[in-house]
């Protein structure tokens, strides 16, 4: 039945967005990538985003909309990006809920199985579909792997590996822009005379692991630069430094990859009717509190919107927004129907000329289940979910017990093994912490003053429910779960969530995410 409404209404609504000129819509969607751009530097508040440099991006939020607060359904790779592309809070995608999509049963009962993405509707309306780079969910929710144009070369996933030791940077850096402009013209040129186009391009570089010295050598950023800059629970060290600087050089990578896709665009005069996206799906890697936490550092990314003649030039929306709800913002510039039953909604009456920022829901809902398969015994998940609002934080671990960064295992030996080795293995202990320098440091070094809050907040055990009052903490450093001046914030923001996650048949609320079918009897590892 939910099929039928969907096509019926989808019909009636592609005849009706027939009568005017459609626009493209481009997405491009780093990966590990948190909100890191020049666009959001704030002297009142120093932050890396004060060192990199993001000309494209920063020309997209000047010409068209910059999100303060927008954040991923999930904080890990295929749940985020499932939840992109469907509009459908990370918990609600069946075996997508999880990294690498775990299932262990019969996949006809995975409920997975009916979910739409937003390339089937734009592809019956009409629409050529592309895509490039990272997939990280099942084929069919992309469009298949016809739809994936990746011929000329996927080296802009190797930036660093490739740019670094070669004898001519300039020319390897060259290079890797040049795939990816034959990639996207390969696309191009498979679309019928006028047909919109929907285009999504996903690198990788952000992931882990990149060159170490990068962010210096190729990029010119000063790891010193980052002193005092850094978040209060990130060592304020040189080697974490130098690990951050290396970071900021691949988000400076690719600003330099959106680039390409911009001058394309432009060669072809189609900027003009591009609605033209950047983000991320999650925050930063391999440092505590970042990606596979449900806080601002883990789960806030860059967003920034551009579309001439009906998204307002210089808007900045600090009202939180959720990337469920970028695909029914594709679908309504598209005048496509989504299904009824998704948890996003379209961003653009409020970016239209005059549209009211307080019309948006005023939430984002954030969680996780597993992110690294074996980072606990038994392959338990580390469930977590949040609300996250304006003035307030409020999050709820499930099980308090269980490690949040993953099963210590080796950190704890005396001595532990070499530093060198957690930059290369993230499978050593705390699994939910990619492989990184910065954990090799942090392991090393625990009981520095330097670290304190570090291990404190990103390692160690974690109360079941925390509060946080942004107007008085952005960090999220002092839990207020427990003190009774905020009882009446705790309990509403409680009810609040509680009341979302039945609504959504949470798997959590009965614990079906520590069993089968969405528990896996083995490991799965890789990329992550």
């Amino acid at each position: 039945m939910q099929w039928l409404k969907y096509i019926l209404l989808t019909m009636h609504m592609t005849g009706a967005a027939m009568a005017a000129p459609r626009p493209n819509v481009v997405i491009l969607f780093a990966d590990d990538l948190g909100r890191y751009a020049g666009a959001y530097a704030d002297p009142d508040h120093p932050s890396p985003n004060d060192i990199i440099d993001t000309p494209v991006f920063d020309r997209i939020a000047r010409e068209g909309a910059l999100f303060n607060n927008a954040f991923v359904s999930a904080p890990s790779c295929t749940p985020s990006r499932a939840a992109l592309h469907t509009g459908r809070h990370f918990f609600r995608n069946g075996s997508h809920s999880q990294l690498h999509h775990p299932w262990d049963g019969d996949p006809q009962t995975d409920p997975f199985r009916e979910v739409i993405g937003i390339a089937a509707p734009l592809r019956k309306a009409g629409y050529a579909v592309g895509y490039a780079g990272k997939v990280h969910v099942r084929d069919s929710l992309i469009g298949g792997k016809e739809v994936q144009f990746n011929g000329a070369g996927r080296d802009m996933n190797r930036f660093s590996q490739l740019v670094a030791p070669a004898d001519d940077p300039a020319s390897a850096k060259a290079a890797i822009l040049e795939q990816i402009r034959r990639n996207f013209r390969a696309f191009l040129e498979t679309r019928a005379r006028n047909q919109p186009i929907y285009y999504s391009l996903h690198p990788m570089n952000t992931h882990r692991k990149w060159v170490r010295g990068s962010g210096s050598s190729i990029w010119g950023l000063d790891p010193d630069n980052l002193k005092g800059r850094l978040p209060p629970y990130v060592p304020d060290v040189p080697e974490v430094r130098e690990d951050f600087a290396d970071y900021l050089g691949e988000a400076m990578a690719f600003d330099a990859y959106c680039g390409v896709i911009l001058e394309e665009l432009e060669r072809l005069g189609e900027l003009g009717n591009t609605l033209f996206v950047i983000s991320g799906d999650h925050g930063a890697p391999g440092f505590p509190r970042g990606k596979a936490n449900v806080n601002d550092f883990g789960s806030r990314v860059l967003l920034a919107m551009r579309w001439p003649g009906s998204i307002e030039p210089g808007r900045v929306i600090d009202t939180p927004v959720s990337l469920v709800d970028l695909a029914p913002t594709f679908a309504d510039a598209a005048g496509v129907a989504m299904p009824e039953d998704i948890d996003g909604e379209s961003l653009l009456p409020v970016l239209r000329r005059g549209g009211d920022e307080d019309a948006l829901r005023g939430w984002a809902l954030i969680g996780r289940e597993v992110h690294d398969g074996t980072a606990r015994e038994g392959l338990l998940p580390y469930p977590v979910r949040a609300l996250r609002t304006r003035e307030f934080l409020y999050v709820v671990n499930f099980k308090p017990d269980r490690w949040p960064a993953g099963d210590p295992n080796r950190a704890l030996e005396s001595p532990p093994p070499p530093e060198d080795l957690w930059a290369r293995n993230t499978f050593l202990g705390y699994g939910d912490i990619d492989a990184s320098p910065t954990k090799g440091w942090l392991v090393h070094h625990r009981e520095a003053p330097e670290a304190e809050r570090a291990v404190a907040m990103g390692l160690e055990k974690r109360p079941r429910e925390e509060l946080y009052d942004l107007r008085r903490d952005p960090d999220q450093l002092h839990n207020l779960a427990g003190d009774p001046e905020y009882a009446p914030v705790r309990e509403r923001m409680n009810r609040r969530l509680m009341d979302l996650l039945r609504r959504g048949e949470d798997p959590r609320l009965t614990d079906a995410f520590d069993r089968p079918f969405y528990l896996k009897n083995k490991s799965i590892r890789g990329g992550h």
